[in-house]
């Protein structure tokens, strides 16, 4: 598998899951009324990191990342998904 295959699928299937599950997290929080300054500056931050992975996908799809790049973004996405598995 084609490392920027692989970088795709983790973006699909682990980072934009987990971000909409924390997205959906932070809705729930608000429609219960308890919502923070920090809370929904936290919601932004996610829509925002949602976004920008959707645009790497777009990037992807457009031949517009080498497999270097790839590479490099798919060995962060993997760190940071293993440090929050620790927490």
């Amino acid at each position: 598998m084609s490392i920027q295959k692989e970088l795709k699928d983790i973006i699909n299937d682990e980072v934009l899951v987990e971000i909409e599950e924390y997205i959906d997290d932070i809705f729930e929080i608000i429609a219960a009324k308890k919502e923070t300054p920090e809370l929904k500056e936290e919601l932004a931050n996610m829509q925002e990191m949602k976004k920008e992975f959707e645009e790497l996908l777009n990037d992807l799809d457009a031949g517009e990342i080498d497999d270097e790049e790839a590479k490099e973004i798919y060995d962060e996405i993997v760190e940071m998904l293993e440090g929050m598995d620790a927490d």
